[in-house]
């Protein structure tokens, strides 16, 4: 889950999650971003000033990451809501493409235009 680690910590969640799901070797790979909902621990924690998350841009970086470093033959399902922008990928075959198109899309679009879909999310269903 990007974002999961908090803000300034997607590099890292991004490099270790990569080698983890390397030594599982799943077939399938399924990734959400952290989005924060009233009612919930996290959210609390975020409006008491313990937990601050990732921006946008880095959950997408954070992606990239973990897309560059994935060292097995897997599909990968970023395509939820909770994604500002959806992604599947057959990897390594579609590696470079899927993270020219994360990287195409952090230079296109602002951090602000990304939060405020975010914002937007009512509901992940």
């Amino acid at each position: 889950m990007t974002g999961l680690a908090g803000k300034d910590r997607g590099y890292w969640n991004a490099v270790n999650s990569a080698k983890l799901f390397s030594q599982l070797n799943p077939y399938f790979i399924f990734m959400d971003s952290l989005t924060l909902f009233p009612d919930t621990e996290l959210y609390r924690m975020e409006r008491e000033g313990k937990f601050t998350p990732a921006g946008e841009k880095e959950r997408i970086e954070e992606l990239q990451v973990f897309i560059k470093n994935l060292q097995i033959r897997t599909h990968l399902f970023a395509n939820s809501s909770s994604n500002f922008y959806p992604v599947t990928a057959y990897l390594p075959k579609e590696r470079d493409f899927v993270a020219s198109e994360l990287q195409h899309v952090c230079d296109t679009v602002s951090e602000d235009k990304m939060a405020e879909y975010r914002r937007n999310l009512k509901s992940l269903g």
